[in-house]
């Protein structure tokens, strides 16, 4: 499966599809916020990321907003927040055949425009 979880609307989802440029012309692209990630789309990279809290992105606006920082979350509550609300999804997942690359850290940009090669 070669797929990409991204944020229209975000400049750095927008430079990274850049940066990976052609390699990713055949992936399907899916906007998260225009296009809800199901259930069965989160247990999929769940199970190549190895967890929710993988997946989750603390520095979502809401995270400080809602006190999640306050909480001790569970791999149930990351997984609930994430289908409850698109921004808790560490942006982008890009899943590659059995390889994911979740967000924006120049070290897993990189590794995942190795594996395009």
């Amino acid at each position: 499966m070669q797929k990409i979880y991204y944020l229209g609307a975000c400049s750095t989802c927008a430079r990274i599809l850049k940066e990976w440029g052609k390699g990713v012309k055949d992936f399907e692209k899916q906007d998260v916020k225009t296009e809800a990630i199901t259930p069965a789309q989160l247990d999929q990279m769940k199970a190549l990321a190895g967890s929710y809290e993988a997946l989750f992105s603390r520095v979502a606006l809401k995270y400080r907003a809602w006190k999640l920082g306050e909480q001790k979350l569970t791999e149930k509550d990351y997984r609930d927040y994430i289908l409850k609300e698109y921004t808790f999804l560490k942006r982008p997942v890009m899943i590659n055949g059995k390889s994911i690359f979740v967000g924006n850290a120049p070290k897993v940009v990189a590794a995942a425009k190795a594996s395009l090669k």
